[in-house]
C-alpha cells in the first residue's frame, strides 16, 4: 500500500509517553508549555522568538491539524501517560511520501527535560517512520549549537551525514547558521 493511504493511528505508545496527532482545542497546554520553555527554545525555534497570544497559539494548532489532515506535514504532542500532562511536540516534517523521507522534529516543554522524554519519543516516531510507513530515510536536522537536539540524533544512533555552511538564519532571523544533518536509512 502507498504509505501516503495509511491511516495514522490514533495514538504511538512508549513505556512512559503517548504521541498522538494536534488537534484543535490543544492550543492552550501548548501555549503554557512555551510560554515556560520560553528562554530554552528560543534560541532555536523562530515561534519561540515572540510573544504569542493564547489565540495565535490555537490558530497554529489549527492549521497544523490540517496539513495533518492532508498528509502534508504530521504535528504530533506528547503526553505522559501517568497523568495526561501535555509535555512537548515532535512530528514528521519536510514529508516525500515517493521515497518515503521524513524529518523529525522537536521540542520540549522545559520543565520536562532531561528526563529521556525527547529521547523515548524520538525514538519511538523514527521506528514508526520505518515499521509504519515504511520509511527508507529518516533525518533530524538541527543547529550545530544545539548540543541538547544534537545528543537525542547521537544517542538514538543517527549518524551525523554532513553540516551545511550557511543554511539558513537563526531563530531570530538575524544572522546565518548551519545546519547538522543526521540520518538513518532502511537497509
Amino acid at each position: 500500500m502507498n504509505a501516503i493511504l495509511r491511516e495514522f493511528p490514533e495514538k504511538i505508545e512508549t513505556d512512559r509517553l503517548y504521541i498522538r496527532p494536534c488537534q484543535p482545542g490543544d492550543g492552550q497546554a501548548v501555549h503554557a508549555a512555551i510560554t515556560a520553555s520560553r528562554k530554552e527554545l528560543a534560541p532555536w525555534l523562530a515561534f519561540a522568538t515572540r510573544f504569542q497570544t493564547l489565540e495565535e497559539t490555537e490558530e497554529n494548532v489549527i492549521k497544523s491539524y490540517a496539513q495533518f489532515l492532508l498528509k502534508e506535514d504530521i504535528r504530533l504532542h506528547i503526553y505522559r501517560k501517568e497523568d495526561h500532562v501535555f509535555i512537548g511536540s515532535t512530528g514528521l516534517h519536510r514529508i516525500n511520501w515517493q521515497l518515503p523521507k521524513f524529518e523529525i522534529g522537536y521540542w520540549i516543554d522545559s520543565r520536562y527535560g532531561k528526563t529521556g522524554y525527547m529521547t523515548e519519543a524520538a525514538e519511538a516516531l523514527t521506528a514508526f517512520a520505518f515499521d509504519y510507513y515504511g520509511a527508507n530515510r529518516v533525518e533530524i536536522r538541527c543547529d550545530p549549537n544545539n548540543i541538547s537536539s544534537r545528543r537525542i540524533a547521537e544517542k538514538l544512533g543517527y549518524p551525523l551525514e554532513g553540516i551545511l555552511r550557511n543554511d539558513g538564519l537563526t531563530a531570530d532571523g538575524k544572522n546565518l547558521r548551519d545546519t547538522c544533518i543526521y540520518a538513518k536509512i532502511q537497509k
